[in-house]
C-alpha cells in the first residue's frame, strides 16, 4: 500500500466534485475517464437524484465518469470495482485475490485485451490494501 499523491489536476478534480456533490472522494484514477472511490455510504449524494450529479459532472469536465464505492473488505471492494461483471465468488487468501466467474464471456471482460482491465483493477486495489495480487479464475 504505497502513498497516494496527486497531482494538481486530480485535486482540481476533487474539489470540484465534493463541492458540486457534498460526498467525500476516498481516490480519484484519471485516465481515459476519471474513476471517483467515494466513502461508505457516499454513493447516493455522489450520483445524485436519476444520476443528475453525475450528468452534471460529466458536462463540466467533458470526461465519462465512474463511481465506485470504497469499502474496508478488500473482497466487497473488488465487487465494487468490477461491477457490471457479476463474478460467481471472490475470495481472499495470503494476500492474493480470487475472481471466480460464471462463464468465458465474463472472465475476459473482466481481463480485458492484453491484461488492461485486471492490470487497472489490480493497480487500484493495491493503493488501499496489502494485496500481492488479483487472479481470474
Amino acid at each position: 500500500m504505497a502513498r497516494i499523491r496527486y497531482s494538481a489536476d486530480v485535486i482540481q478534480y476533487i474539489s470540484i466534485f465534493e463541492s458540486l456533490t457534498a460526498a467525500k472522494v476516498k481516490d480519484c484514477i484519471i485516465n481515459e475517464q476519471i474513476l471517483f472511490i467515494v466513502n461508505e455510504n457516499d454513493m447516493g449524494k455522489a450520483i445524485g437524484k436519476q444520476g443528475s450529479n453525475v450528468k452534471r459532472i460529466e458536462n463540466m469536465m467533458k470526461k465519462k465518469i465512474r463511481l465506485v464505492e470504497f469499502n474496508d473488505d478488500v473482497v466487497q471492494f473488488v465487487q465494487n470495482l468490477i461491477y457490471p461483471i457479476k463474478a460467481k465468488e471472490i475470495k481472499e487468501e495470503n494476500g492474493i485475490v480470487n475472481i471466480y466467474c460464471n462463464d468465458v464471456k465474463s472472465k475476459g471482460m473482466l481481463i480485458g485485451r492484453d491484461r488492461h482491465n485486471i492490470n487497472f483493477v489490480n493497480d487500484i486495489v493495491k493503493r488501499h490494501f496489502e494485496v500481492e495480487e488479483i487472479k481470474v479464475v
